[in-house]
């Protein structure tokens, strides 16, 4: 054999292994991958079914049922009125809680949400007169926050804690001023006189800013009427309680918009009559949090993945 024969077939031995050695490491990493996303599979299958993704759902035995409302106010929110409701109606009709502390720390947010809240808050009190339900402010209960507190029987704050802002507020920016200085030409087209009135591009109509403060001071009396029934004869007269001020913790008692300085260990302890407390809030479980934020992404990775995993 001579030695360019050799030297080819040296050369033709060393191009099949190497490519027998790709194969290996490629076979290899499909298989890592194929049980990489097998192992999520499985994970996402077991939050979305897990029994334990209430906390209130593993729990024997009287307790006090808490519900937590944080933050925002609004339909996209943790706080909004379908979990919020839901961990109502979990929490009243278990016969194991006693009684239920919402627990307020919010500035405010989306009125309809409030009210949505406030209104399951005394269906619900009104459904079940035997159990009791009390608002606990932290920092802050304002506003929407307010809104719901007041459908509670009694409401305990903190000395230092925010309360009130019992108004309305809407909002925006004026840019024509800006835009003729630019030089920059707004066009739009509209079907109904009234369809751009909270265009920020345009001059406000004096009769536009006359219908919204007509609608805003509507929805302000809404709310007024709501913290009148809600809290009777324990508001004292105060010819800044409807104005949209704030008050601390101390002052709030006083002017009868809160009942007590307490805790939400002393409400559950001394007035409920039951220290073991249950957090019946809604939680999103790992599924759900990567679904919300890779959406269809994800969802079409999974399925190529599932795919990979039936090739041979």
């Amino acid at each position: 054999m001579s030695e360019e024969t050799t030297w080819e077939k040296q050369a033709l031995e060393s191009l099949l292994n190497e490519n027998l050695k790709d194969k290996r490491i490629e076979r290899r990493w499909k298989t890592i991958w194929r049980v990489i996303w097998l192992g999520l599979f499985l994970f996402a299958l077991y939050s979305f079914f897990n029994p334990f993704k209430n906390k209130s759902s593993n729990v024997l035995g009287k307790h006090t049922a808490l519900v937590n409302i944080q933050g925002e106010i609004a339909s996209n929110t943790p706080a909004n009125a379908g979990d919020i409701n839901a961990a109502l109606q979990a929490a009243f009709e278990n016969p194991d809680s006693v009684g239920v502390i919402v627990k307020i720390n919010s500035p405010g947010g989306s009125p309809v949400q409030a009210g949505m809240i406030h209104d399951e808050i005394l269906r619900l009190r009104k459904e079940h007169p035997k159990k009791h339900l009390y608002v606990v402010v932290e920092d802050i209960c304002a506003s929407g926050g307010y809104y719901i507190a007041v459908a509670a029987e009694k409401i305990y704050v903190d000395k230092a804690s925010l309360i009130g802002s019992i108004g309305v507020i809407m909002s925006g920016f004026g840019f024509n001023g800006l835009m003729d200085k630019l030089g920059v030409e707004r066009r739009v087209i509209t079907a109904g006189e009234n369809k751009d009135m909270m265009d920020p591009f345009v001059k406000q109509d004096p009769k536009n800013r006359e219908i919204l403060q007509t609608m805003i001071n509507e929805i302000h009396q809404q709310f007024i009427e709501v913290v009148k029934k809600g809290r009777g004869d324990r508001l004292k007269p105060n010819s800044d309680l409807f104005t949209g001020m704030v008050w601390n913790g101390a002052r709030s008692i006083e002017i009868g918009i809160a009942d007590e300085i307490g805790t939400m260990d002393f409400v559950a302890k001394d007035v409920i009559g039951q220290k073991d407390m249950i957090d019946y809030s809604q939680t999103e479980n790992v599924a759900e949090r990567i679904a919300k934020r890779f959406g269809a992404s994800f969802g079409t990775a999974f399925a190529q993945a599932m795919q990979m995993m039936s090739i041979k």
